[in-house]
């Protein structure tokens, strides 16, 4: 500012120079070294005039007197306005204006002092305090494995181990925004290479904790978020003033020189699943009706058991209602159960063969021809009468008597009952 002043009106100093105020030299010619500076009492005359006619005085002409007098009250004035407007430009130097989204870190000679949020803001001017702009709203991104494209891989940054021993290439991007502009700024040194090497040892150490197969599919979004937390924990104990926002998958694969031996792996592995997967589905539609006859034949043998029993107990239950009966009246009991004994047998028969007394031969009944007989008798047609043969007539049944009348079956069931 002093200096601007300086050459406004029109004086030039040189303190640099060691011949500065010594007056001037002559050369060989007796004329003077255009190089050397003036002498200081003509310095100072001509600061007095160029003052004087700056504000408003006239010159009293000559050297000597009636020029510009330091001490009076219009110089004081003059020099009073000159400090004022200087002192005014440099406060209004201090005003500084803060965007939306941005924040402004103050610093007091170079020590943080406080943070000036969106908006017009006034600090102490240069070389008291300075302020540096940080934009906070920013999502900012960080790429581990790959530089712009995911064909330009870092492979220092992406090989890494897993569990089983096996190597995986992963590539990620992390996105962040600041939390903290003052931390961000003064709490670490490198802020983007130390997120990136954050990054980097978090993938590393969820990725050794973890099966190659879990890491490759299944497992993709639940590494990305333990990366995110992982990284969080680290910044924060760090002081860094970043919030993780997001961690997204670029490319995880095995490694370029296996890639075809694991894709075979790959396969036959899903062949070994499908056909595991087929034996069962076959193995759920056989064994439930395995199941199920195993179960029907158990019902049935249940009520065949259960059929046999109750037959069992209902004939054994019978036959003592019979010897009960039996022990009343034996000889009634006796021939009721001959006559339901015969009816049983002759109902389940088509042959009768009886024993004629007298002729010594057997009488042959045709029962299922009678049955027959009976059977076309109820039909409307008409049956042509057949003329039986000798060998094919009906005989008669002679029922013999004795001589006390009684027919002879119903003498020799008596005989039976007093044996």
């Amino acid at each position: 500012m002093i200096g601007s002043f300086l050459k406004k009106i029109g004086v030039t100093l040189s303190l640099n120079d060691p011949q500065w105020g010594r007056g001037s030299k002559n050369n060989q010619d007796g004329k003077k070294s255009p190089e050397t500076p003036p002498d200081l009492d003509q310095v100072w005359k001509d600061l007095n005039q160029r003052l004087s006619r700056f504000l408003g005085q006239k010159n009293g002409g000559g050297d000597g007197g009636g020029g510009f007098n330091p001490d009076s009250s219009t110089t004081r004035f003059g020099i009073g306005a000159i400090a004022f407007i200087f002192v005014f430009v440099w406060l209004v130097s201090g005003i500084f204006i803060v965007q939306e989204g941005q924040n402004a870190v103050v610093t007091t000679f170079g020590k943080y002092s406080h943070v000036n949020g969106a908006g017009m803001n006034w600090r102490w001017p240069y070389p008291i305090q300075n302020h540096e702009i940080v934009n906070v709203s920013q999502v900012r991104t960080i790429e581990v494995g790959y530089r712009s494209n995911v064909k330009n891989k870092q492979a220092h940054e992406s090989l890494m181990l897993t569990d089983d021993e096996n190597i995986v290439d992963i590539q990620f991007a992390v996105q962040y925004k600041l939390k903290s502009a003052a931390e961000w700024l003064y709490n670490n040194r490198d802020q983007d290479e130390m997120i990136r090497q954050v990054a980097e040892t978090a993938i590393r150490e969820i990725v050794g904790k973890s099966k190659m197969d879990f890491v490759l599919y299944e497992g993709r979004e639940k590494v990305a978020m333990d990366v995110g937390a992982l990284m969080q924990q680290i910044l924060t104990r760090y002081k860094a003033g970043v919030q993780i926002a997001n961690i997204t998958m670029q490319g995880v694969q095995p490694p370029e020189q296996v890639q075809a031996a694991f894709d075979d792996a790959v396969k036959a592995g899903q062949d070994k699943e499908r056909q595991k997967n087929e034996g069962q589905a076959y193995a759920n539609d056989v064994i439930p009706k395995a199941r199920g006859e195993a179960s029907r034949t158990l019902q049935e043998a249940e009520g065949y058991k259960s059929r046999i029993v109750a037959n069992a107990e209902g004939n054994a239950s019978r036959f003592k209602q019979v010897l009960s009966e039996y022990q009343k009246a034996p000889a009634v009991t006796r021939d009721r159960m001959y006559l339901e004994t015969m009816q049983q047998i002759f109902t389940s028969t088509s042959k009768v063969l009886m024993d004629a007394k007298q002729s010594n031969n057997m009488i042959y009944l045709p029962i299922d021809k009678m049955i027959s007989q009976e059977a076309n008798s109820v039909k409307p047609a008409v049956v042509q009468p057949v003329t039986p043969t000798t060998a094919e007539q009906i005989p008669s049944v002679e029922m013999r008597y004795n001589k006390d009348g009684r027919a002879r079956d119903t003498r020799d069931s008596r005989d039976r009952e007093v044996r």
